[in-house]
């Protein structure tokens, strides 16, 4: 018999009680789920690393006391780079999103959100996707289509086809939902994929959004 595959480890740093309480509840309830640590501060999430824990997805507020959560994700990102970071806000400022992103920000998503998407984000995140509310993902295509046009030329040599699915992640779309919308299959995406990392010398999909909100490069 095969042995039952391990539950995703979660974090969520919120200094509202109340969002915490409702939010602790719900994951805790998600099989597949563990939630092992549920606290107000980025300090406390930064105590948890320095016992050796490590998370698979951090849920994390922007607003907090102390270290704001754009911080807590730009040093939970070196000391554990392998954890999916999904922001949580009830803002929508463009700079903070942005910021996030280039904080390494695997999501960004407004609250108060319903219950089955702060799940569904968890997963999508461990998944590799990028959790996004689409308010948020289209203010940053307004933002793209802003900007000035980038340097003529490719440091980073993409394909059309790799262009495509960089333009795809930064919308917040799913590998699969790249695939649909491409029409390819899942597995020429995710191949795709590993050829971007290798390109823009990122490890992660919140590594090659940011790098391609910073240097314009879609």
């Amino acid at each position: 018999m095969s042995e039952a595959p391990r539950p995703l480890v979660v974090w969520l740093v919120e200094d509202s009680v109340i969002f915490r309480r409702a939010a602790a509840e719900v994951l805790a309830a998600e099989p597949g789920i563990r939630l092992e640590l549920a606290v107000g501060s980025v300090e406390e999430m930064l105590a948890a690393v320095d016992e050796g824990l490590a998370p698979d997805v951090v849920l994390l507020d922007i607003g907090l006391p102390g270290l704001d959560g754009i911080e807590g994700a730009r040093r939970l990102r070196t000391l554990r780079p392998q954890a999916r970071v999904v922001m949580l806000t009830v803002h929508e400022e463009d700079a903070a999103v942005f910021e996030a992103i280039c904080a390494g920000a695997s999501g960004y998503l407004l609250k108060p959100l319903p219950a089955a998407r702060l799940a569904a984000a968890v997963r999508e995140a461990a998944a590799g996707s990028a959790p996004i509310n689409g308010t948020i993902a289209k203010r940053i295509l307004d933002r793209f289509s802003s900007l000035p046009p980038p340097p003529v030329g490719d440091a980073y040599r993409l394909s059309a086809r790799e262009r495509e699915i960089l333009t795809a992640l930064v919308r917040g779309l799913t590998q699969r939902e790249c695939a649909t919308e491409l029409g390819i299959s899942p597995h020429t995406v995710d191949t795709h994929v590993r050829h971007l990392y290798e390109k823009l010398h990122v490890r992660s999909r919140g590594g090659a959004v940011a790098k391609a909100v910073r240097e314009r490069i879609v």
